[in-house]
């Protein structure tokens, strides 16, 4: 896993399968990815992972039949729908987005169970999630990793695709001026004039937005992988 200095990571994106997390990771492994084994949050959610080089992408939900494990995800639409930036310091984030004048809960501890070569262990997360999300229509919040080892599995990171990092995420905005300084604000980054758009550089990935006077609230739009050979593709959802 890659750490950088002074510049805030990207930890992983989310695509929301609601209740469908069985039918729908079948799509993905199609695609050539390798994903974990189906894990159950402490707090009920359920999810399976693409695991790459500095990040990864979450495939959440939760078991079908149920009602949604969690509030703050129990209106999430199907698709790419949250960006999870790392801290290596959750209270300092909570402390500094608070600062900042945003709504944000207490940290938080999540915890699941974690098959790595093939033995069971706990990974633990410190999160620190918005009371009111920043950006209407994006889904954000701040993930420490405390068993880092439990994601960042070497057994995990080769994909038959050869899928590597993600290399950019696009979302789209009526002002995307104002959408990308809203989530350089967020993630204690800078926005810049972009192709087509604004972007926010990151330590590990870069975020475009760009311009749809249609859109009525912010919302993501795809995802770039970039693979061993340097080939650059958009993420198939399959939603």
């Amino acid at each position: 896993m890659l750490h950088a200095v002074g510049r805030t990571e990207f930890d992983h994106a989310v695509i929301m399968v609601r209740d469908r997390l069985d039918e729908l990771a079948p799509h993905f492994e199609r695609q050539g990815f390798h994903l974990s084994e189906k894990a159950v949050h402490n707090l009920g959610s359920c999810n399976r992972l693409i695991v790459l080089e500095s990040a990864y992408i979450e495939l959440l939900g939760w078991p079908q039949g149920a009602p949604p494990a969690r509030k703050e995800i129990a209106d999430s639409p199907f698709g790419l729908e949250a960006l999870v930036f790392r801290t290596h310091d959750a209270q300092a984030t909570y402390e500094r987005l608070r600062a900042a004048g945003f709504a944000v809960n207490p940290v938080q501890e999540l915890t699941r169970p974690a098959l790595v070569d093939g033995r069971e262990m706990q990974a633990r997360f410190h999160t620190v999630r918005f009371a009111e999300q920043p950006l209407p229509g994006i889904r954000m919040y701040f993930c420490r990793h405390l068993t880092p080892e439990c994601v960042w599995s070497p057994g995990l990171m080769v994909h038959p695709n050869g899928a590597t990092r993600i290399l950019r995420i696009d979302a789209r905005a009526a002002d995307p001026r104002a959408a990308a300084e809203r989530l350089a604000l967020v993630a204690d980054a800078a926005a810049e004039p972009g192709a087509g758009g604004w972007d926010v550089p990151l330590a590990n990935l870069r975020l475009r937005v760009r311009e749809d006077a249609s859109a009525a609230t912010p919302a993501l739009e795809s995802l770039t992988l970039e693979n061993r050979g340097g080939s650059h593709y958009t993420l198939d959802t399959g939603l």
